[in-house]
């Protein structure tokens, strides 16, 4: 009984903790690569600024997308939980699931991140983007990308039926 309090208090300890990223942000991207972190994500998790974020390309949408540390973590943990390293399909499968990754801490003076070029080039960003919270994650549009990618209000109503109802 003692265990199941300790797991339980430590559960809800990472709940209260997530961040909820929601909002979209514009920003520049400077002739070194770099962007400015948008300073309303800045402060919802400030503990997690230390430790960074994970960029990876997005398997669905033309985008990169950007997960904190720990959530990449946990995620991660979760898919190599389902797999079997000593199969060949699910070998391939983890390698190409970790590959193209970036590590990204702002840095301190002013939440500036670097990511690589090649990811950067992967999703066509070039001179602005879009921050674009979506709860756990934050997605990094190119600005022309972000726009074209929007569904008319009808889509959503009917995926939402679709979906939830």
């Amino acid at each position: 009984m003692e265990n199941l309090f300790v797991l339980l208090h430590y559960t809800l300890l990472i709940i209260l903790f997530m961040a909820s990223f929601i909002g979209e942000y514009k920003a520049k991207v400077d002739d070194r690569g770099r962007l400015v972190f948008p300073s309303a994500f800045k402060e919802l998790c400030a503990d997690t600024l230390k430790q960074g974020f994970v960029v990876k390309k997005s398997l669905f949408a033309d985008c990169l997308e950007m997960f904190a540390y720990s959530e990449w973590e946990r995620d991660s943990q979760e898919v190599r939980s389902r797999l079997n390293l000593f199969n060949k399909e699910h070998d391939r499968f983890w390698r190409a699931y970790m590959r193209d990754r970036a590590l990204v801490v702002p840095d301190e003076q002013y939440g500036r991140i670097t990511i690589p070029k090649e990811l950067l080039d992967s999703v066509g960003i070039q001179k602005e983007v879009v921050f674009s919270g979506k709860d756990f994650k934050i997605e990094i549009w190119a600005k022309e990308k972000n726009e074209a990618g929007k569904i008319s209000e009808s889509e959503f109503v009917d995926l939402a039926q679709k979906i939830l109802g």
